[in-house]
């Protein structure tokens, strides 16, 4: 089967991570299998000449190298991807803007007739799609699609692990990228690709040699960490997530991956010694796959052939005679000579610096730097990052040094070191006193003195009077402290606060005191409300008062809530209504307004006043009582002034004391109620009367009687 590129669709920056539930799909959720990983991604080549890693290397030391040549068709970048798809590749010039370390899926039907497709792949591609140097970016990507109605959910389980996902009104369509960001080509560890697939050698035909797989042929893989070497669809139940039934399966895929045979070469540092004679050394660290042919390249310049690097475990080192001076920008070139084609990298040479002196004095705010260079010959200029050019003299006014300094040399050498800083310990600052009391005080009333406002590392108070007539204070060491003043004057005071970093400077703080006002109680205005409902009274604008107390007067018995503060509430008792069937001969209609007292005192005088509070005026009209002898049928219906959800009931008669018709009706949400019901034969009877649970009355209403 021959996969179809397509180009990248997302806008790549520096997110790491990226999985969507593409364009209508609910949700998706990737789960650990129970079964532990057994194998990942786990190496990154050195950087080839496309800018892309030479190759990625799994746990089973299986080695994939980028596929842009769309002439080979086993591992061919896609023709349309190219400018110039039938010319030799080079980049930037004429190099796919999209292609494929390994490029792994499978296409099946699955029950009801939809396809399911599923790749895994490592793409390498360009941040803003066209080759550009800096903008690769390599990323691992799992992406499951195919047509489900709307919210069916479904458990997909693959090579890479398992996917629960709900579908939306596009089906199932997930893609998750890992590792998106230009030049960061580690990301794709990360991801849930690994190790590569390839074709299982036992079963069928071994895979083309150099390659994990034909991607023409579909075929049965090896190299899942999980040891799913398939595609499982399962159904779930969309609450409890049970499996209903399996839908799909195969162990066939496509495979698509070159085994890479160069090992590339990357210069890890590039440095020089230069004496003041001239000569010196030139020192060169790399890095490639093990046992390979490194070899620095000879420059008649600065006065070596070629020699072979000598190497260990993919570590390469080598030190080459300098004769003369380096003149800057000079570049050394290393090769694999072990490569086909031989792969070549150069690098600028610089020179070593060593930060030879670094101190940062606390006290003093200065931060002194020395550092030396491996050019003896012409010696480089120095300068600190963040700081400037380096002299003899320290940097002045250095509040707070960084962690670490780099020191640059003008012949391109840097040198990073951290800081270490000397001077007297800091210590906390002294505590700032921040006093304050309580607004109006009167005579005899309990006065609050409050740190409250103080700031610092703080261990202890001391409050001192300092002007007025003398009182004593409850707690002159605490945080809080209180007194009571017999006389109506203006008392100073001074709070200090001590701690670690020494003592506050002493904090005013001044009480008048005044005569207390004669209290004047204030319950507020007298209310209309329905009955049933919370009542809130408000005595807090009452004149003076220390203290508040509500009492009950008169009307229907009721509970108060808080009845010693400001602002207490009750809830209005409802009527009662008669009981079913009667007669209630104790029945009492009580639709009074509750009487209550707010009584306000000081230490000068004591205040009450009454409130009213009066239930809400109810009538009813449009009353129709009809009775129907033949079938002993009551017809009973009206409309209530009232909207509250209240019960209706009727009684035979003139009074509320009689034998009940039927039971209680409710009021519906226009204020209508309607009674229908057999019995209570009215005999000689030719009234009823009304009562609501909100308080209405109607009494000896005339009841039409028909046959």
């Amino acid at each position: 089967m021959k996969k179809t590129l397509a180009r990248l669709p997302v806008t790549l920056g520096v997110i790491v991570t990226a999985v969507a539930a593409v364009a209508g799909t609910a949700a998706a959720v990737a789960i650990t299998p129970a079964t532990g990983r057994t194998g990942t991604l786990v190496q990154i080549g050195p950087i080839a000449e496309h800018g892309f890693p030479a190759w990625y290397r799994d746990s089973n030391n299986v080695r994939l190298e980028l596929c842009t040549d769309p002439g080979d068709l086993l591992c061919p970048a896609a023709a349309d991807e190219m400018p110039h798809p039938d010319e030799p590749v080079s980049f930037p010039d004429n190099f796919p803007g999209e292609s494929f370390y390994q490029l792994a899926g499978a296409d099946f039907p699955i029950a009801g007739g939809a396809r399911v497709t599923v790749g895994m792949n490592v793409e390498a591609a360009f941040a803003r799609e066209d080759p550009i140097p800096g903008d690769q970016v390599v990323f691992g990507r799992v992406r499951i699609r195919f047509d489900a109605p709307t919210g069916q959910r479904f458990r997909i389980t693959h090579p890479y692990g398992i996917d629960d996902i709900v579908a939306g009104d596009k089906g199932v369509n997930m893609t998750e990228d890992v590792g998106i960001a230009p030049g960061a080509f580690g990301g794709v560890l990360s991801s849930r690709i690994g190790p590569f697939l390839k074709w299982d050698p036992n079963a069928g035909a071994a895979a083309p040699a150099g390659y994990t797989g034909d991607p023409a042929v579909n075929h049965k893989v090896v190299g899942s960490p999980y040891d799913t070497n398939f595609v499982r669809v399962e159904r779930l139940d969309p609450a409890s997530g049970a499996v209903l039934s399996e839908v799909g399966f195969t162990d066939l895929f496509s495979v698509q991956g070159r085994l890479a045979t160069n090992g590339g070469v990357d210069i890890d540092q590039a440095t020089y010694t230069a004496n003041p004679d001239g000569t010196g050394t030139v020192e060169v660290f790399a890095s490639s796959e093990t046992d390979q042919v490194i070899e620095i390249v000879g420059n008649q310049t600065l006065g070596f052939h070629n020699t072979r690097l000598r190497g260990s475990g993919g570590r390469y080192y080598g030190r080459f005679p300098l004769s003369g001076s380096v003149p800057r920008g000079t570049k050394i070139e290393v090769m694999n000579s072990s490569d086909r084609p031989v792969t070549r990298k150069s690098r600028e040479l610089v020179d070593l610096v060593t930060v030879t002196g670094l101190a940062y004095d606390a006290d003093a705010q200065t931060l002194a730097v020395s550092a030396a260079s491996s050019d003896l010959k012409q010696p480089p200029a120095f300068s600190v990052a963040g700081f400037g050019p380096l002299t003899d003299a320290p940097f002045q006014n250095v509040v707070a040094p960084p962690a670490a300094i780099t020191v640059t040399s003008s012949a391109g050498g840097s040198a990073t070191v951290p800081v270490a800083g000397t001077g007297r310990p800091f210590l906390p600052s002294a505590p700032v006193a921040g006093p304050t009391a309580d607004a109006a005080p009167v005579v005899g009333q309990t006065v609050r003195l409050d740190a409250a406002g103080s700031a610092g590392e703080i261990d202890g108070y001391t409050w001192t009077q300092t002007a007025g007539p003398a009182v004593t204070l409850s707690d002159p060491n605490g945080s809080t402290t209180t007194f009571v003043p017999t006389v109506a004057d203006r008392y100073r005071f001074t709070l200090t606060v001590h701690g670690p970093g020494g003592d506050s400077v002493p904090a005013p703080v001044t009480v008048n005191v005044v005569v207390p006002a004669a209290p004047k109680a204030k319950p507020g205005p007298d209310q209309v409300v329905v009955r049933g409902r919370t009542v809130a009274l408000d005595g807090s604008k009452s004149v003076g008062a220390e203290t508040y107390s509500w009492r009950q007067v008169s009307g229907p018995p009721v509970t108060l809530i808080n009845p010693t503060s400001a602002k207490p509430t009750f809830t209005f008792p409802v009527q009662a209504l008669p009981a079913v069937p009667g007669p209630n001969k104790g029945f009492a209609y009580n639709n009074d307004a509750v009487e209550l007292e707010l009584t306000v005192k000081t230490p000068t005088g004591v205040d009450s006043s009454r409130i009213f509070i009066r239930p809400q005026p109810e009538t009813l009209s449009g009353l129709s009582v009809r009775y129907r002898t033949n079938s002993n049928e009551w017809r009973i219906s009206g409309t209530s002034s009232l909207l509250a959800g209240q019960r209706v009931a009727v009684v035979l008669g003139s009074t509320l004391t009689g034998q009940t018709i039927g039971a209680p009706v409710t009021v519906d949400g226009t204020g209508a109620f309607d009674l229908r019901v057999t019995g209570t034969n009215p005999g000689a009877v030719r009234t009823v009367s009304f009562v609501t649970t909100t308080g209405a009355q109607q009494l000896a209403f005339a009841v039409n009687v028909t046959n």
